[in-house]
């Protein structure tokens, strides 16, 4: 595929919502940045969020993951379920009734100073890291396809995208985003099913017969039954679950969203109809993927190095000069729905979390949108080092690596709003920072030696829920068992 049309597609598209931000962003104040004045329909968020949760990982990394753990992934999906479910009756009541703009002002209400500023640093770590590998993916494909043909170095087309986005959600936030995801979760879907589609008429398969040839190979198999494997259907079921509390329920990037709802009862229909897509959606995802590893055998392509390359390279390379434009439509638009929201959520944390900015009465509001744009390109600038980092150390799936960084980095979040909304004991505050920090480490240690110490024993992305439980219990033992909370 000619490599001048795909940066035409880029452009064009990148133009588009150029359009979308300057029909939403007008007389945006923080207000409309932070929460969208809470004037966002429903729907409109529920859908938008389905772009949002996939990202760019899901268009490109569940695919080529089918390779190596067939349809073990839909475990995790249904865990993502019964995650949701939480979020909606425990987590969106208590945001709503103490009407947060940031989630992590909850833990300076319910402990103190000290645990407020590390669950936001915590969210800050954890959405900069997972933001910059979303991003990564799709601009490793551009420079692949595109930048290396015309000598443009891989860190000028970081820039490059990280300015785009940069320009359209910095004035309008939240406002904005709610109405772009909506238009890019459309893209990416409409992306999946035409390419689906191609392979069929290529190969000369019917739909029925694909399924029975990957049934038959062992690319839809669902359940490991090996407890000790790091894939075991139940480990996998649970590690959604926790995976979507936390990275969902107690990450200002989501919830951000829910927030911007008109109310309470709104945001729950968001939550729960979100829950029932992504099943479906993922499910056609996973069998995208068996069907890039039949068509491949099928022409006797050779499997690149990495499996997130395979769907990037069959749809240049092979399927066709339309499907590549509709594969990279899908790509960029998966990762400006994750980029852009991540952006403006590490923004509203860094302002409220750390700054106070709601609380400067002594800053006209024109001075606050002043700090609140600095602070919207310094966060950037931190997204673009991390993703050139990234890119030079890159070698493997990047949802693998997601969802265990996201184990060790979200895992002090997931205790401290577990221990909050489970007792009612008051802590010594000031030694939560180093529970936080300890939490991980034993964790990792625990992990890198579990084979030794737990009879064979691997863990996966249960990783998660075992450095919580270890930031729970050091909670615990910091605790006041003299004083209560009221």
């Amino acid at each position: 595929m000619n490599y001048y049309i795909i940066l035409i597609i880029f452009i064009s598209y990148s133009a588009v919502l150029f359009g979308v931000s300057l029909l939403t962003a007008r007389k945006a104040g923080n207000k409309a940045y932070f929460l969208g004045n809470r004037q966002s329909p429903w729907p409109v968020v529920a859908y938008g969020m389905v772009g949002a949760s996939l990202s760019g990982v899901t268009f490109i990394s569940i695919p080529g993951w089918v390779g190596s753990s067939s349809f073990t992934y839909l475990m995790v999906v249904f865990g993502y379920l019964a995650g949701y479910l939480v979020i909606t009756f425990v987590l969106l009541p208590l945001y709503y009734k103490l009407n947060l703009t940031s989630i992590y002002t909850y833990l300076q209400q319910r402990f103190g100073f000290f645990s407020h500023k590390t669950g936001a640093f915590f969210f800050i770590i954890s959405r900069l890291i997972g933001a910059s590998f979303r991003m990564f993916l799709v601009i490793n494909v551009l420079q692949l396809f595109v930048f290396d043909h015309i000598g443009v170095p891989f860190w000028v087309s970081v820039l490059l995208f990280l300015f785009l986005i940069t320009v359209y959600s910095f004035k309008g936030g939240i406002k904005t985003i709610v109405w772009t995801d909506m238009l890019q979760t459309t893209f990416m879907l409409a992306s999946m099913f035409i390419i689906i589609n191609i392979i069929l008429k290529q190969t000369g398969y019917s739909l029925l017969e694909m399924i029975n040839m990957a049934d038959e190979q062992g690319l839809s198999r669902i359940l490991e039954t090996d407890w000790k494997h790091d894939r075991f259907y139940l480990k996998q079921f649970f590690s959604g679950m926790f995976i979507t509390i936390v990275m969902t329920g107690l990450d200002q990037d989501m919830m951000q969203k829910n927030l911007s709802c008109r109310s309470l009862k709104d945001a729950q229909k968001n939550m729960i109809s979100l829950g029932f897509i992504l099943i479906p959606v993922n499910l056609l995802f996973l069998f995208l993927g068996a069907l890039l590893y039949l068509y491949a055998a099928h022409f006797g392509i050779d499997h690149p190095r990495l499996s997130d390359e395979l769907f990037p390279t069959l749809a240049f390379n092979h399927f066709g000069v339309f499907a590549g434009v509709i594969f990279f439509v899908g790509l960029i638009a998966a990762a400006y729905s994750s980029a852009d929201s991540a952006i403006t959520a590490l923004t509203t944390s860094l302002s409220i979390d750390f700054l106070n900015l709601e609380e400067k009465r002594n800053l006209t509001e024109i001075k606050q949108i002043k700090l609140r744009y600095v602070l919207h390109f310094f966060i950037t600038s931190l997204v673009f080092l991390t993703i050139v980092l990234f890119s030079l150390i890159n070698n493997q799936a990047v949802i693998a690596m997601l969802f265990t960084i996201a184990g060790y980095t979200y895992g002090p979040l997931l205790g401290l709003f577990a221990f909050g909304l489970s007792s009612k004991a008051a802590i010594h505050d000031r030694y939560v920072p180093l529970i936080a920090i300890l939490s991980p480490v034993l964790c990792y240690v625990l992990s890198q030696n579990s084979e030794l110490l737990l009879w064979g024993y691997k863990f996966g992305f249960e990783l998660l829920i075992l450095n919580g439980l270890l930031t729970y219990a050091g909670l615990w033992i910091i605790r006041k068992p003299q004083q209560q909370t009221t």
